[in-house]
């Protein structure tokens, strides 16, 4: 799978580029999925727990939803951690997945 370049941000960690995204992916989860720019290699998706998507929804009774914002010092972190356990973005392979945890990746088990 390859990530389109409609609808993603690039970001650059020392000498290699990354693409990424974030979508929806069930009810107070979102999923962060990565990509090397240049490598049709293994992507990571990272399940995220958030509400963000409900806070229009329950506003204004919004101080107990867990409004996770991703932002790119987020990203930079998932993305060295993904590496450090195993991903690697220029090897073809099977998704790799993970949870995050705090500020930790955790694998996800299938």
């Amino acid at each position: 799978m390859t990530l389109s370049k409609k609808g993603t941000r690039k970001i650059v960690l020392g000498q290699e580029s990354y693409r990424w995204t974030i979508f929806l992916a069930t009810k107070g989860h979102l999923v962060f999925t990565s990509e090397h720019t240049n490598y049709k290699g293994q992507i990571i998706r990272v399940f995220i727990e958030s509400d963000v998507n409900e806070y229009w929804v329950d506003f204004p009774h919004v101080e107990k939803l867990n409004v996770r914002i991703i932002k790119p010092a987020d990203v930079s972190e998932i993305i060295s951690q993904a590496i450090s356990l195993g991903w690697d973005p220029k090897r073809k392979g099977q998704p790799l997945t993970f949870n995050l945890i705090g500020t930790h990746l955790k694998l996800r088990s299938t």
